[in-house]
């Protein structure tokens, strides 16, 4: 037999996931599920370019070029 505060212990734990579960779809439905207008979309082949573009260098690594001061 069981202890008695394990079971209780589980139906907490199961209630805290779906609760958490029911607000991250909620945000998700809120913010993410539907476009802003009808015309926000954009081409695959531009964001696929975007994303995986190396990224710029930044103004330290220009100036110090590896050099420390």
């Amino acid at each position: 037999m069981k202890p008695p505060g394990r079971r209780n212990l589980a139906l907490t734990i199961t209630i805290a996931l779906a609760v958490k579960a029911l607000l991250l779809y909620g945000l998700w439905y809120a913010f993410f599920s539907h476009p802003q207008t009808k015309k926000m979309r954009l081409p695959t082949e531009q964001v696929e370019k975007h994303l995986l573009a190396l990224p710029a260098p930044t103004l330290s690594e220009k100036v110090n070029h590896g050099t420390r001061r």
